[in-house]
């Protein structure tokens, strides 16, 4: 069991690629562009016109709902959050949770999303895993994730690489690419690599997600949620925590 060189090449190839395609989301002809926390913060707590609040579905500190297989948007990174409303409303992405994301994004602005972004990703990190008891009592199946870590961490040598090759160790995230998926909700991590598998989901840089997820069974994609909703963001003699602001750290931000 190792990271296979596929799973590395993957990953740098998809990184110059996702480059190119973040780099609109962080800067404008003048060389910068200016971000409001506060305007964020309103349209994630009130919402915007027939725009539901973001925490109404994705709760009051943006950390996800199991119940509503809702994902955290917390501090996954702010190039991340704008790629994915952009792909939203620009019908690249489709939301197969709720079915309401591609209304609401088309009802934002440019401006909007990225305010939304900058603001979800200025929050104090938190933690709040996914309840994989309660989960399992109330009828969802659930993996093992001592099993998961395997994955997660080292791969599996003609199966799948290591995820944490590209999403950074424990998934703690790669910014401005890779997104942390560590304490990410079971369920989302469930769902997603399911609708990679199937290519339901489709807007990944180059299909990396999806070649990733094909190599999957269902018993390893519950088995690597399973370690990665709870996966610790740092552990003795790896303590480093990145911030996944390296795009928002170059923009001009208001409070």
């Amino acid at each position: 069991m190792r990271i296979s060189n596929k799973g590395l090449r993957l990953c740098l190839v998809a990184a110059a690629f996702g480059a190119a395609a973040v780099l609109p989301a962080a800067r404008a002809d003048d060389g910068q562009i200016t971000v409001s926390i506060s305007e964020g913060k309103k349209i994630f707590q009130n919402g915007k016109e027939s725009v539901s609040p973001c925490q109404s579905c994705h709760g009051e500190n943006g950390l996800g709902m199991d119940a509503m297989q809702t994902p955290r948007l917390a501090n996954v990174g702010y190039a991340y959050i704008v790629k994915q409303l952009t792909n939203f409303a620009e019908d690249t992405r489709t939301d197969m949770t709720l079915g309401v994301m591609n209304l609401f994004a088309k009802q934002l602005t440019v401006e909007d999303r990225r305010n939304v972004a900058a603001y979800l990703n200025t929050l104090e990190m938190k933690s709040e895993p996914s309840d994989l008891v309660a989960l399992k009592a109330g009828g969802t199946e659930v993996g093992d994730p001592y099993k998961g870590l395997v994955l997660v961490r080292y791969g599996v040598l003609g199966k799948a690489p290591a995820c944490q090759s590209c999403h950074g160790f424990n998934g703690r995230g790669a910014d401005p690419i890779y997104p942390m998926i560590g304490q990410q909700k079971y369920v989302y991590l469930v769902n997603q690599l399911t609708h990679w598998r199937d290519g339901s989901r489709a807007n990944d840089p180059i299909g990396q997600m999806r070649a990733v997820a094909k190599g999957l069974s269902d018993e390893d994609i519950r088995n690597a949620a399973a370690y990665l909703s709870h996966a610790p963001k740092s552990v003795i003699g790896n303590s480093f925590l990145p911030t996944n602001q390296s795009v928002l750290a170059n923009l001009k931000v208001t409070n």
